[in-house]
């Protein structure tokens, strides 16, 4: 395989993260707008972390019960 395969293929895993990552986050702030708060107060991200590793296992687990 060329470079030019590997490149791509790195950019295209990292977009679908990103865009994972931002529609958790968006998902979080409509669902759960309290714990944003709470998080950026403290300055603690923690609790935000958990949250988002939360609706992206929902989410997997979802996709894998409907496969």
């Amino acid at each position: 395989m060329s470079y030019r395969r590997y490149g791509m293929s790195l950019v295209v895993t990292v977009g679908v993260m990103a865009a994972v990552l931002a529609a958790a986050t968006i998902w979080l702030v409509l669902t759960d707008p309290v714990s944003i708060v709470d998080a950026v107060s403290e300055q603690d991200i923690t609790p935000l972390v958990r949250e988002l590793a939360g609706i992206i296992l929902e989410a997997v687990r979802g996709l894998l019960r409907y496969l």
